[in-house]
Order: C-alpha cells, then sequence, then structure tokens
C-alpha cells in the first residue's frame, strides 16, 4: 500500500478527518475545546504535517524546528 492509498483507506474509514487548510480553516474543534480555548487561550491541537516527498520535508525541517525536535 502506498502513502496516497493508506491516507485514502484512514479516511474512508473514518481515522482521521478531511484534509484542511489551517491557516484558512483554522482548527477542527469541538464546542468543548472551543470553550477552553476561550477561557484559556492556550489549547494544544495537534496536526500532522505529510509531507510530499523528502525535498518538501528537508525543506520544512529546515524552516520549522519544532518539525526536527519533536521527532527526536
Amino acid at each position: 500500500m502506498n502513502r496516497q492509498e493508506w491516507l485514502a483507506y484512514g479516511r474512508q474509514n473514518g481515522y482521521c478527518g478531511p484534509r484542511v487548510c489551517i491557516t484558512h480553516d483554522v482548527y477542527p474543534t469541538t464546542a468543548a475545546e472551543d470553550a477552553e480555548i476561550g477561557e484559556y487561550d492556550d489549547p494544544c491541537i495537534f496536526l500532522l504535517r505529510v509531507y510530499r516527498d523528502d525535498l518538501e520535508r528537508a525543506e520544512v525541517e529546515e524552516n520549522h524546528s519544532p518539525s526536527v525536535w519533536r521527532n527526536e
């Protein structure tokens, strides 16, 4: 199974939500999380970045240090 098939399988079986843009669509949250965000203004909402290829991974890691140190 290649990466595209694996992601499609996960989406079709409800293991993940649809692809969203965190810049324009914001984070997908529940009403309870929205209330917590309003109360504390410090949510921890995790995002999994899927790379198109090794070049994109290298470019992200060069530009975004947490993508490196969180992986260690």
